[in-house]
């Protein structure tokens, strides 16, 4: 196989990114900011995108080099990308579109599970790439057993229960197919950096007593998890990049909050405020 011929489900900020950042490295040859830049014997200059799926009515028949710019998507632009000869097509709606997101775009999304398989097969789709909005854990699973139908590997990049369900990781091994996931971490983001200053002081023998996350953001993720019911599978993934450790069928714990705030002025940009409380040295309490 000379191309990783990769599908996109639902196209907003994140795959505006992921098309930006294949055009740049491509053009560039640089390998700054790419944590493996051969993997598997490919390069980036390797993949291409061969199909995309969205229930967005203005990305619908779009090529995906002008669906990536369709309002409301606001990323931020550094790659010129081409006419890539993609055309988005409907997809299915399901629980992928939650109650603040409906009020902004106008929603289509009828298609039928062979009618994803049959353009999947047809476009010859090598991997599915899933950015559907947070809290869309059905429709995560209809495009995963879409991609088991069809032959595709999945990378789960939203928090919905893909890759730690046993029944899933069953289904894509006796299909002998890649299942990743779930959720994508930010390479320089707020998780990371509360991880790393929760693993610091963890090794100096400093205990957490407890801790919490907020995070502010104007694009359509924000916007999105406005929603209350579709932000508990986000704080239980970011409890859990958070603390290190997996939780399983459990609830995030107690010492642990994560929460939200959209504020459109800031559009794709994100701010995060970071706490910790922890007993150091004598039993003091520590702030920071």
């Amino acid at each position: 196989m000379d191309t990783v011929n990769v599908g996109i489900v639902g196209v907003g900020n994140c795959a505006s990114s992921l098309v930006q950042g294949v055009q740049y490295y491509s053009q560039t040859g640089t390998m700054a900011g790419l944590t493996n830049p051969l993997c598997g014997g490919y390069r980036v200059s390797d993949i291409r995108f061969t199909s995309a799926f969205d229930a967005d009515v203005s990305n619908l028949n779009c090529d995906l080099s002008d669906a990536i710019w369709c309002d409301p998507n606001n990323a931020q632009r550094f790659a010129t990308v081409p006419a890539l000869g993609v055309p988005v097509v409907e997809g299915v709606r399901r629980d992928g579109i939650g109650q603040h997101y409906s009020q902004r775009i106008s929603v289509q999304g009828e298609a039928s599970k062979d009618d994803i398989v049959s353009h999947l097969q047809r476009t010859n789709t090598n991997v599915i790439v899933n950015f559907l909005p947070v809290g869309s854990q059905e429709a995560s699973e209809f495009y995963a057993e879409a991609a088991v139908n069809a032959g595709c590997a999945f990378v789960n990049c939203i928090p919905s229960t893909i890759a730690r369900s046993e029944d899933w990781c069953r289904r894509f091994e006796d299909a002998s197919l890649p299942l990743i996931g779930d959720d994508l971490k930010s390479q320089f983001g707020a998780t990371l950096i509360h991880r790393s200053l929760v693993d610091t002081l963890k090794a100096n023998g400093v205990k957490i007593r407890n801790t919490y996350q907020i995070l502010n953001g104007g694009n359509m993720d924000f916007f999105n998890m406005e929603d209350d019911g579709r932000m508990q599978s986000k704080k239980e993934s970011k409890t859990q990049g958070i603390l290190g450790t997996p939780l399983g069928n459990s609830r995030p714990s107690e010492e642990v909050h994560v929460g939200t705030e959209y504020i459109p002025i800031l559009r794709d940009r994100k701010i995060a405020f970071v706490r910790i409380e922890a007993e150091a040295f004598g039993g003091n309490t520590s702030r920071a």
